[in-house]
């Protein structure tokens, strides 16, 4: 069963941190080209390269965000995205990590509240929620399917496995909505029928936790 989700949060510290840091690195970086082609065919494409800024300068700060506590290291995180991200992505996954911080630096904090807190977040800062074509639709569903995990007192591998699918099923949910939020939304009914490309970078990262988690996990 998920042991307590204080346990999973407490494995966070090196080196599993570390581990979770190059995992969310590479996987921006591997696939940067590919967000700006998405953002292009919807928004002005620059996802793709201020993704890749951003975590570059996670990338050189990763030894020093290592040896952080969780909540520290989240904080110091969001706050490298905020300053490095360009457009609105930066304040959305800044808002997101800052505020999963402050969560994880509560005593007794949960997996379960660390996610609500920080999609919560997101939600306030773009004024956005599920079904608006946006990254929510992924951080939405990841948040809920952790929830049900813990409800149902899954293992540790099968709650990731299943966090995987929520993410990869919420980024394809995105192709068929009209986009309402940011420039996407100037295209109306012509955003219809392409991934968004903010809901892709969230799957990257919620994809690439998963998998580092799961290569510790017995």
């Amino acid at each position: 069963m998920i042991a307590t989700q204080e346990a999973f949060v407490a494995q966070a510290p090196d080196p599993l941190l570390a581990r979770l840091l190059d995992a969310a690195i590479e996987a921006i970086g591997t696939n940067a080209d590919l967000l700006g082609d998405l953002d292009r065919a919807i928004g002005d494409g620059d996802h793709g390269l201020n993704m890749l800024r951003g975590f570059a300068a996670v990338a050189g700060q990763r030894d020093d965000l290592a040896v952080l506590p969780l909540a520290a290291a989240l904080d110091a995180m969001g706050k490298l995205l905020v300053m490095n991200v360009g457009g609105a992505s930066g304040p959305l996954y800044g808002s997101l990590l800052i505020a999963m911080g402050k969560a994880a630096a509560r005593d007794g904090a949960s997996v379960a509240t660390i996610l609500e807190e920080g999609v919560a977040a997101v939600k306030r800062r773009g004024k956005s929620d599920r079904g608006e074509k946006t990254m929510l639709d992924v951080l939405v569903p990841v948040q809920l399917a952790w929830a049900q995990s813990c409800r149902e007192g899954l293992a540790p591998r099968d709650a990731l496995e299943r966090l995987r699918r929520a993410a990869k099923e919420g980024l394809d949910s995105t192709r068929p909505l009209m986009a309402t939020k940011g420039r996407a939304s100037f295209l109306r009914e012509r955003s219809i029928g392409h991934l968004d490309p903010g809901a892709f970078s969230s799957f990257l990262l919620v994809d690439a936790t998963c998998r580092a988690f799961l290569e510790v996990e017995p």
